[in-house]
This record gives structure tokens, sequence and C-alpha cells, in this order.
């Protein structure tokens, strides 16, 4: 019997967050999650951008994918959230 440590049964969980405000002074906030297994492919996402206006709107998009066959990724459900302030004046 042979002692092979596969790697692909491990699987990391990577999060980077982005934020930054576009020249309308929305401020964007960019969250992506990654699961990599042990050989370095990407095998599922979830993304989670939220702008927020000046105007104090809010834009939720979240995009959930997972590794497809061919290498590449497959959107398996997307919510959309729009939250608009009602200014009664």
């Amino acid at each position: 019997m042979s002692d092979t440590n596969n790697n692909s049964d491990e699987i990391e969980i990577v999060e980077v967050v982005t934020e930054s405000i576009d020249a309308d002074g929305d401020v964007i906030v960019d969250d992506l999650i990654v699961a990599v297994d042990g050989d370095g492919n990407v095998i599922a996402t979830d993304e989670t951008i939220i702008v927020a206006t000046p105007e104090g709107d809010i834009i939720v998009d979240e995009v959930i994918a997972f590794a497809d066959g061919n290498g590449g990724l497959q959107a398996v459900e997307e919510d959309l959230t729009v939250i608009e302030v009602i200014n009664e004046s």
C-alpha cells in the first residue's frame, strides 16, 4: 500500500473585500468569497456587490457560482435587491 497525499480533498476559503468611491459619489463594496481545492482550482464563488448612492439608495447584487466540467464558472443563483429612498418633500 502506498502513502499518497491527495491535496484535492482539501478546501480553502479565501475572502477579498474591496471598497471604492466612484465619480458620482457612490460607495461600492465588493465582497468575493472563493472556495479553492487542494490543487488550486476555484470550485465555487459567492460575490456580493453593494452600491450605496449619495441619495441613500442601496443596491445589493449577489451571485453564487460553481465550477463546471470545463474549468469555467456557472452562476447558479443571482439575487438583486434595490432599496430606494423616498423623499416626501
